[in-house]
C-alpha cells in the first residue's frame, strides 16, 4: 500500500513528525529552499513584469531527484513547511520542482509540533496560498534588485566585496545616525544635592534629594558656585515632614515572547546574539529527543510578532499555577495581551512551551546548556504571564527645609514588594535594574514631624549622550519602526557585521569607517532606500499583497522606477572613493615598506603598501603577543569555517595548538601554564584547574 509523503525543511523536524504520524507516512527533508534566483546573474526580467527566473542549485540536484522518486510511490503529497511566508514559498517551490500533477498535493500548517496540532493540521489540509507566496516573491525580488544593482556601484566606487540591501542599509543608517548624535553631544553640567537626616529621637540616618522650592519652582544648579550657595542655605534650614504618601501599586507581567522580545531578553539575560537565539529556538521547535518521549517539539513556532496564546495553553498554564503556587498566585480571570507590533500576523501564536508540565528542570539532562537556558527563559515567561500581579508599597515623603524667605522641597521614595506575584518566577531585565526595590524600608515618619540635619552632600553630574545600540535595543528599534520582519532581524545583524559596516565594542554596535562611508554615499544618492519611514512603508506594501490582494509586480514597479533613475545618475556622478590605507606594525620582507590590510574576495589579507611596484602579499593574522605553550611561536586570532573566533599557533600546520578563549600574557599563577579570558573578567588555565579574575592591567 502506497504511503503518504510529507516534506519538511529539516531532518530534526522530520523525525519529530514521524513519531506523531506513524508508519503510514514517509517523511523527507528539503533542507530549506530547493529553488532560488541564480547567484551568477540578476535573474529578474525587469522589462516584463519582474518575472523571476528560479533555478535548482547544483548542490540540491541529488536531493530533488530523491524527492521526485519519493513522489512517484506516494498516494498523497503533504507540504509541511514552516507556517510563515517563507515556508509558504518553500512549499510552492517544492510543488513546482517535484511535479505532483498526477498526485494530490496538499499544504498543512501547524504552529507547534504536538500530537494535537499536527493531527488537526492533517485533517484540515489546504491549497498553497499564492498571496503569501507572492508577498515573499516580491520581497525576494526587491532584495535581489537592490543587492545586485547597488553592489556593483559599491564595487566600482568603493571596494569589491561590498553589498547593500533594503533592510541592512537602513539598519546601518540607524547605527551611524546614533553615533553622530553621540559625537556631537555636548555634556551639560548640573549638581544634585542630598540632605542626610534622622528623626529627633532616632539613630538611623536617611537621605532626601532636593527637587525644588516649596512654591513648585525647580532650581537651576549648573555649577559648583550655585551648588555651594544652596548648600549654605540648606545648612541653616529647619527640617520637618511636609507630606507622607503611601500607595499600593501593582505590576503586571509581560506577555509571552514574540521573536523580537525573545531576542532582546536572550541578550539581556543570557548574552545570546539574535543569530544564536534563533538557531537554538529552531532546535527547540523542530524537536529534540527527550528520554522515553522520543523526539518532541518543545516550543511553538519561533518566528512570530503576535502575543496571542491558544485558549487550551492558557487553561493548562492556569492549572499548573494553581497546583504549583496556590490560589493567591492565580488571578481570577485569564490574562490576554494585545499585540502592538506593526503589521503583526495574528494567525500566529506567541512563542511558548508546547506543554507547561514539561518543566525545564525535568528535561535539563536531555538538552545542551544553551538549549536548556533558552527553554527555561521561554517557559518562565509563559507561566509568569498568567500569574497574579506583583504588589508594592510605594512610599513618597516630602520634606520641607524652611528658611526665613523661602523653603526648599526634598523628597525620599521607597518601593517595597509586599506580594511577589509573578516575579516569584520571572522578571524582565529592566525590572531587575530597578533600584527602588533594593532600598531599605524608611523609618516611620508622620506629617509635621521635626527632623535633625546631619549633613548636606553635593554631587557634580553631566548629562549623558544617547547610548549605543546593543543587540537588544537595535532589534527593539527595528520592530518599533517596522523595518524587516521577525525572520530578518538575526540575519540583518549578522550581515552588517560580516560586511564590516559595524563592529561590536563591549557589547554595543559602532559603525566602522567603511560603514560610515558607504552609508553617506547611499544616503546622498538613494535616500529612499535608507529612509526609515520609506523602508517601513515598503513592509506595509508587502503586507497589502496578502491583506488587500495587491498585485505583487506593481509593488515592485513602484519601487523600481525611481530606484533605477537614481542608480543611473549615481553611476555617472559618483567619484571613486579612496579608502584610507590601514597599515600594520610589520614591514614587507621584500622591499621593507609597511604592510597594509587589504580586502579580497576571500576576506582580509596583508599586502605591501608599495603596490604595484612591490606585489608581496601574505595571509592576515591578528597577533596576540602571547607565545604558544607547545612550540613558542606566537598565538594569532583566526576565524573558523563557521565564523567562530579562535586562537591558534602561527606555526600551523606544524603546530596545531588552538583555544577558543582569548589568551592572556600573564601565566597561570598556579602552574605557569597558558591563562585565557572567558565569561567577562574571569580567567581559566588551559593546563590545570585554576580559575580566577582578570587583573585590571591585563
Amino acid at each position: 500500500m502506497a504511503k503518504n509523503l510529507v516534506i519538511v525543511e529539516s531532518p530534526a523536524k522530520a523525525r519529530t513528525l514521524l513519531k506523531i504520524l506513524g508508519g503510514r507516512y514517509n517523511l523527507k527533508a528539503s533542507l530549506g529552499h530547493v529553488r532560488d534566483l541564480p547567484r551568477s546573474e540578476l535573474g529578474v526580467d525587469v522589462e516584463n513584469g519582474f518575472v523571476p527566473r528560479y533555478v535548482v542549485p547544483k548542490a540540491k540536484n541529488k536531493l530533488v531527484n530523491e524527492l521526485k522518486k519519493a513522489v512517484k510511490s506516494a498516494s498523497t503529497v503533504y507540504l509541511a513547511t514552516d507556517p510563515d511566508r517563507e515556508g509558504e514559498a518553500i512549499a510552492w517551490h517544492l510543488a513546482e520542482v517535484i511535479k505532483t500533477d498526477n498526485k494530490p498535493c496538499r499544504r498543512v500548517v501547524f504552529h507547534e509540533i504536538t500530537d494535537e496540532a499536527v493531527k488537526q493540521a492533517f485533517q484540515n489540509p489546504r491549497s498553497i496560498d499564492m498571496q503569501l507566496v507572492n508577498a515573499q516573491q516580491a520581497r525576494r525580488v526587491l532584495d535581489r534588485l537592490v543587492g545586485y544593482k547597488l553592489s556593483p556601484l559599491l564595487w566600482q566606487k568603493v571596494r569589491r566585496g561590498l553589498s547593500a540591501g533594503r533592510v541592512q542599509s537602513a539598519t546601518v543608517k540607524i547605527i551611524v545616525d546614533r553615533e553622530r548624535e553621540i559625537q556631537s553631544f555636548v555634556p551639560v553640567e548640573y549638581w544634585t544635592i542630598e540632605a542626610e537626616l534622622t528623626k529627633k529621637a532616632g539613630k538611623v540616618p536617611f537621605r532626601a534629594t532636593l527637587i525644588g522650592l516649596m512654591d513648585g519652582t525647580k532650581p537651576d544648579i549648573p555649577d559648583e558656585r550655585e551648588a555651594g550657595r544652596v548648600k549654605a542655605e540648606l545648612e541653616q534650614a529647619d527640617y520637618r515632614v511636609h507630606k507622607v504618601g503611601i500607595k499600593k501599586a501593582t505590576r503586571q507581567p509581560a506577555p509571552p515572547f514574540t521573536t523580537s522580545t525573545l531576542q532582546q531578553e536572550a541578550w539581556h539575560k543570557l548574552r545570546f546574539t539574535a543569530k544564536q537565539t534563533m538557531a537554538i529556538a529552531q532546535q527547540l521547535y523542530e524537536g529534540l529527543s527527550i528520554g522515553d518521549e522520543g523526539s518532541v517539539g518543545l516550543i511553538t513556532y519561533m518566528r512570530t510578532d503576535s502575543t496571542r496564546v491558544a485558549a487550551s495553553a492558557i487553561a493548562e498554564t492556569r492549572d499548573y499555577i494553581g497546583q504549583k503556587y496556590g490560589a493567591k498566585y492565580l488571578p481570577p480571570r485569564a490574562r490576554f495581551f494585545r499585540t502592538t507590533a506593526r503589521g503583526a500576523q495574528e494567525a500566529h501564536e506567541a512563542i511558548r512551551p508546547t506543554r507547561i508540565p514539561r518543566e525545564p528542570a525535568l528535561i535539563k539532562n536531555y538538552l545542551t546548556t544553551s538549549q536548556h537556558r533558552l527553554y527555561d527563559l521561554i517557559w518562565k515567561r509563559m507561566v509568569a504571564s498568567q500569574m497574579a500581579a506583583a504588589i508594592f508599597d510605594n512610599t513618597s515623603i516630602d520634606i520641607e527645609a524652611k528658611r526665613p524667605k523661602t523653603g526648599y522641597l526634598l523628597r525620599i521614595t521607597s518601593s517595597v514588594n509586599v506580594f511577589p506575584g509573578f516575579i516569584a518566577l520571572y522578571s524582565e531585565s529592566k525590572d531587575e535594574a530597578d533600584e527602588d526595590e533594593k532600598k531599605a524600608k524608611l523609618p516611620a515618619l508622620r506629617k509635621d514631624e521635626d527632623l535633625n540635619l546631619l549633613g548636606i552632600y553635593l554631587e557634580q553630574r553631566f548629562t549623558q549622550p544617547p547610548p549605543r545600540f546593543t543587540e537588544a535595543t537595535l532589534v527593539k528599534m527595528l520592530e518599533q519602526w517596522g523595518i524587516g520582519r521577525p525572520s530578518t532581524y538575526a540575519p540583518t545583524l549578522s550581515t552588517i557585521q560580516d560586511r564590516e559596516y559595524v563592529t561590536r565594542v563591549r557589547g554595543s554596535f559602532q559603525p566602522t569607517e567603511l560603514g560610515v562611508l558607504v552609508n553617506d554615499l547611499l544616503n546622498q544618492h538613494f535616500a529612499d532606500i535608507l529612509n526609515i519611514k520609506f523602508t517601513a512603508g515598503m513592509e506595509d506594501e508587502l503586507d497589502n499583497i496578502v491583506k488587500k490582494n495587491r498585485n505583487w509586480a506593481s509593488v515592485v514597479q513602484d519601487f523600481y522606477t525611481p530606484f533605477d533613475k537614481d542608480l543611473t545618475d549615481a553611476f555617472q556622478r559618483v567619484e571613486r572613493v579612496k579608502l584610507p590605507v590601514e597599515l600594520v606594525d610589520e614591514t614587507c620582507p621584500k622591499c621593507g615598506k609597511p604592510l597594509a590590510i587589504k580586502m579580497g574576495r576571500y576576506g582580509k589579507f596583508l599586502a605591501c603598501s608599495g603596490y604595484p611596484e612591490c606585489k608581496y602579499t601574505q595571509s592576515y593574522q591578528l597577533k596576540t603577543g602571547v607565545k604558544c605553550p607547545e612550540c613558542g611561536s606566537e598565538l594569532v586570532q583566526r576565524v573558523s569555517k563557521k565564523k567562530r573566533v579562535f586562537y591558534g599557533c602561527s606555526n600551523y600546520p606544524e603546530c596545531t595548538f588552538a583555544v577558543f578563549y582569548k589568551p592572556l600574557p600573564a601565566p597561570c599563577p598556579k602552574c605557569g601554564g597558558l591563562l585565557t579570558q572567558y565569561r567577562g573578567r574571569l580567567t581559566r588555565c588551559t593546563k590545570c584547574d585554576y580559575k580566577g579574575k582578570l587583573e585590571r592591567d591585563n
